[in-house]
């Protein structure tokens, strides 16, 4: 057993079977959400006729565009903007870390909305740079059980995206509600929440998971 590292006093640790345990609170993640599944996209702007998972603030702004995906796929550049075709026409397209690929197994373009891990229906986690970096096992795309200590539930799922390295505990707004923490009402990812340490997180980097029925792949990052 293998301490990895410790963030805001919560120890993550790296088993001999290279399983990786931590416990920690739980902030939402609305990333990648582009209404794949006919829900919510995460960000669209101020002429976007529906609702969205997260302010738009919290995707950055004008020359520093960190939250959804952009014409130069830089911070400066100019966001995209779903077409007719897409899931969500008018809206941002957000991104995960993880990327999907077409039905015959080729890559998709950085624009497209099916390249991300959909925050409102797949349950997932985002783990800092730390864990993905520290373990043996690939972490993008691995299987995760994470279980609320409070309500006693848990809920199968896959580590999409790759967070802040000084934060720890991050999870889908679809995996907050499969656990029983509370998101916000009017944009699900802005608030709700849960404290640290009563998300527990069991991590199996190299394993593959199923979720809703998606083999997810493993990805180095």
């Amino acid at each position: 057993m293998t301490t990895i590292g410790t963030i805001n006093g919560n120890n993550i640790i790296e088993h001999a079977d290279g399983s990786v345990t931590f416990s920690a609170g739980a902030t939402l993640d609305g990333d990648g959400a582009n209404g794949q599944f006919g829900d919510l996209p995460c960000y669209a702007p101020a002429s976007y006729p529906g609702g969205t998972l997260d302010l738009l603030a919290n995707a950055g702004g004008p020359g520093n565009w960190f939250g959804v995906v952009t014409d130069n796929d830089d911070v400066t550049g100019t966001p995209i903007v779903q077409q007719s075709t897409d899931p969500c026409p008018g809206a941002y397209v957000s991104a995960t870390s993880l990327h999907l690929f077409d039905q015959s197994g080729n890559p998709l373009p950085n624009s497209s909305p099916f390249k991300y891990v959909d925050a409102a229906t797949v349950p997932f986690i985002a783990v800092p740079p730390m864990i993905v970096q520290g373990v043996v096992g690939i972490v993008l795309g691995c299987r995760c059980i994470v279980t609320n200590s409070l309500t006693g539930k848990s809920v199968v799922a896959v580590v999409a995206d790759v967070g802040p390295s000084n934060h720890l505990g991050e999870i889908s707004v679809a995996c907050a509600k499969a656990i029983g923490v509370p998101v916000g009402t009017t944009h699900p990812a802005s608030s709700g929440g849960a404290p640290s340490p009563t998300i527990n997180y069991q991590l199996f980097p190299g394993t593959a998971v199923i979720v809703n029925g998606v083999t997810y792949p493993l990805q180095r990052s």
